[in-house]
């Protein structure tokens, strides 16, 4: 590593941690529409959103009704934008004239946005219209966080509540999400990303002329708004084809770092969101422990390995900095491991190196972090509502241990609850081990495969996890634009986030209709060193036996192989 490196490093946990405990009270007092920084500005439109709407922000909604109206606004959501891809062509703002989109393509894109996943099997700049970059899949780029941060908020309600069956509003609790968290966040990014040259114009595709002569069309459009929420949103999915990888998104060293640490600012700050919802910043404290001891592991282990010199030319005699084949060229191996690291421990999915170029350790910690549900961050209230779903379960277990009926800062675990914990354990399993061994078995669908061996079984591997736990990133090299995939990915991306969802939901009004036992000095602790031991061995053993078989035959036996090459 070089200086240039640990600078890197330094900058990004001080622009992710600093700022956390501050925006996150900022977002507890906009979610329960407490008096706030912005409220001078943005209360008048809220309350004008609500009388056009005939929400009654003051009417509350038990767990089912929250839920339809959450799924409701799914099914409305996917259905606008599956019309809007399919009929491109003959909507305005297309300077290009640019076709609709193949059904099965179309139907893929509509449950990548609308679940917060942002997968893209195609090439934005060369698919979509401005039209369907900005009516579509950026105004879900704003709502499907918005939703995740809205599920989040009904667990904090369950847990802290008592004896109670209201949870909030879905549809305040979207407004407010998206009024006030995501867009004066999103507006300020942009304005720095055009500042170091991002391209935010509606104008038509300039041309250049070569030095050979030859005639170049260079894609623009309106990149820096959709990249700044992609990145606070956890959304991930690019404006152009190569992502972040490419100099418009990501134009300059400055660009590189207020992207990737923007992945997790949300994230890092709902922690301490969660600390006032509970009235207890310990809890915060604790979970952000656990969350950066695994982060910090993953990096170092991504970091080291892309450090080392490719076996294949460990004979030559030239210096080795390390693998740089599919790295970013302007920022390096480490900026690459970083984000990498970083992009798959949020539900992010954006890119600024080629994970299918990482050495086989290197890419199997991206492939593992989402395995684990993307609970290190994770997404936009999806990674620590994943997160607190651990922590019910280390309870469970530590419950069982010492012979106590297991409870959770004064809200006892019954059957109920265990069961629906059990079933979110089987979310995963279902989504990447299920339909990715249909993809693996079947002739049709592993011909999208460009790599022979253990490496073209981690390409499967990789994408159908990236599918399942809403990420959206992927190993370059797979042919995922088929009718095959495009359906069974679509299925991991509703899978992965309904599969989550729903029990969460339905564990919060069960919790929120319980009373609250004192918590004493027989209570097991869930904030101190021993809890963050136990739950972050929690989530490694439930991770790692369920998905270590998997990993053996794809990055584990090419990391294998190749030492014995």
């Amino acid at each position: 590593m070089q200086v240039q490196d640990y600078w890197l490093m330094l900058a990004f946990f001080i622009l992710v941690l600093a700022p956390a405990p501050f925006l996150g009270r900022y977002l507890y007092l906009v979610m329960e529409g407490q008096k706030n920084l912005l409220s001078p500005l943005l209360q008048p439109v809220e309350r004008l959103c609500y009388r056009l709407s005939g929400v009654d922000e003051r009417a509350e909604q038990n767990w089912k009704t929250y839920t339809l109206a959450l799924l409701a606004f799914t099914a409305v959501s996917l259905l606008v934008l599956f019309s809007i891809l399919i009929m491109q062509g003959s909507l305005p703002l297309n300077p290009q004239q640019l076709p609709g989109m193949e059904w099965t393509l179309a139907f893929n894109t509509a449950v990548s946005f609308v679940t917060n996943t942002n997968w893209q099997a195609y090439s934005g700049e060369a698919s979509l219209s401005y039209f369907s970059q900005m009516i579509g899949l950026t105004v879900q780029n704003f709502v499907s966080p918005a939703v995740g941060l809205a599920v989040l908020v009904v667990f904090c309600r369950g847990i802290s509540r008592k004896s109670t069956h209201n949870l909030g509003n879905f549809w305040v609790d979207l407004t407010r999400a998206t009024l006030y968290g995501l867009l004066p966040f999103c507006l300020i990014l942009a304005l720095l990303l055009v500042w170091q040259g991002v391209p935010q114009t509606f104008i038509d595709y300039a041309h250049a002329l070569t030095l050979q002569g030859a005639d170049q069309t260079i894609p623009l459009g309106p990149a820096a708004s959709q990249i700044a929420i992609k990145q606070l949103g956890t959304n991930g999915g690019g404006f152009f084809g190569v992502n972040s990888a490419h100099p418009f998104e990501n134009p300059t060293a400055w660009s590189n770092l207020f992207e990737v640490a923007s992945i997790i600012l949300i994230p890092v700050a709902l922690l301490f969101t969660f600390g006032h919802y509970v009235k207890d910043l310990r809890q915060s404290r604790a979970l952000l422990a656990s969350m950066l001891i695994l982060f910090v592991l993953g990096l170092g282990v991504t970091t080291y390995a892309e450090l080392q010199p490719n076996p294949a030319f460990s004979a030559l005699p030239i210096e080795q900095v390390g693998s740089l084949e599919g790295k970013e060229s302007r920022f390096g191996t480490v900026a690459s491991s970083l984000w990498a690291v970083t992009t798959t421990a949020a539900s992010n999915g954006s890119v600024n190196a080629m994970h299918d170029s990482f050495s086989p350790l290197g890419g199997m910690v991206p492939m593992f972090n989402m395995m684990l549900g993307e609970v290190i961050f994770g997404g936009v209230g999806a990674g620590l509502y994943g997160m607190l779903l651990f922590v019910l379960i280390a309870v469970f277990l530590a419950g069982l241990m010492i012979g106590r009926t297991p409870e959770y800062l004064g809200k006892k675990l019954e059957a109920r609850e265990v069961r629906l914990l059990v079933f979110t354990l089987l979310v995963m399993p279902v989504g990447v081990l299920v339909l990715g061994a249909l993809a693996a078995s079947l002739p049709f669908a592993a011909a999208s495969v460009s790599n022979p061996g253990a490496h073209g079984f981690s390409q499967i591997l990789y994408n159908y996890t990236s599918g399942a736990a809403n990420n959206g990133s992927a190993f370059g090299g797979f042919g995922a634009n088929t009718p095959y995939h495009n359906l069974m990915i679509g299925l991991a991306m509703l899978i992965g986030r309904f599969g989550y969802i729903l029990p969460i939901l339905a564990i919060a009004g069960s919790l929120a209709a319980k009373k609250r036992a004192p918590v004493g000095s027989n209570s097991f602790p869930t904030h101190g060193p021993l809890f963050v031991t136990l739950l972050t061995l929690t989530i490694l053993l439930i991770g790692g036996l369920t998905f270590l078989p998997a990993l053996a035959l794809g990055p584990v036996a090419e990391h294998l192989g190749s030492l014995a090459q």
